[in-house]
């Protein structure tokens, strides 16, 4: 994959004056000799704004940072937050890691492939959802331990809760695309 500097003017594509100004907000919080710091806070204003850290967009980030492209490509893949590909409105993290698999963490993520008719690591083909597995998610004690779009964590997730959430997240993208609004 070509990790070459981008120009100028393609970066501006990339990144919107918004997003420049939250990234500045972000860099403002360190020492201007490290502003690299602030290279997390200005992946997830990325993935806020499109939705998931195209190459390019790593690219964008590590030009207006001044870091080398590899070090953003680093962080983009070793946290599993970062979308490194388009993914549905929802994204739900089944925790499969020993403590959530031997509390159901493994059946969780099979009734949900089986409901969504997706495997891990898939899209629906309405868009609305991408089920992934994850590793601990930190709830051991709430096992099977669930996320929802990196932000909402769901526990105890049985059959029938997981069928409630599946309900309410369909409804609430509904409401969305009805309203008009988008991921």
């Amino acid at each position: 994959m070509d990790r070459s500097p981008i120009p100028h003017e393609m970066q501006r594509m990339m990144l919107s004056k918004i997003t420049c100004q939250r990234i500045d907000q972000e860099v403002a919080k360190y020492p201007a000799e490290q502003k690299q710091s602030a290279v997390i806070a200005a992946l997830s204003i990325v993935q806020q704004e499109q939705g998931w850290v195209s190459p390019e967009a790593e690219k964008a980030v590590a030009d207006y940072l001044g870091m080398p492209p590899i070090a953003v490509h680093e962080v983009v893949t070793f946290y599993n937050m970062f979308n490194t590909r388009p993914v549905g409105r929802f994204k739900l993290n089944v925790c499969t890691n020993l403590p959530c698999a031997l509390s159901g963490g493994n059946t969780a993520a099979q009734y949900l492939s089986d409901k969504l008719g997706v495997a891990p690591g898939e899209t629906t083909a309405d868009g609305v959802f991408t089920l992934q597995e994850s590793e601990c998610l930190g709830a051991c004690g709430d096992a099977p331990a669930l996320l929802v779009n990196d932000r909402r964590l769901c526990s105890f997730m049985r059959p029938e809760r997981l069928d409630v959430l599946v309900e309410e997240l369909r409804a609430e993208a509904a409401r969305q695309t009805s309203d008009g609004e988008s991921k």
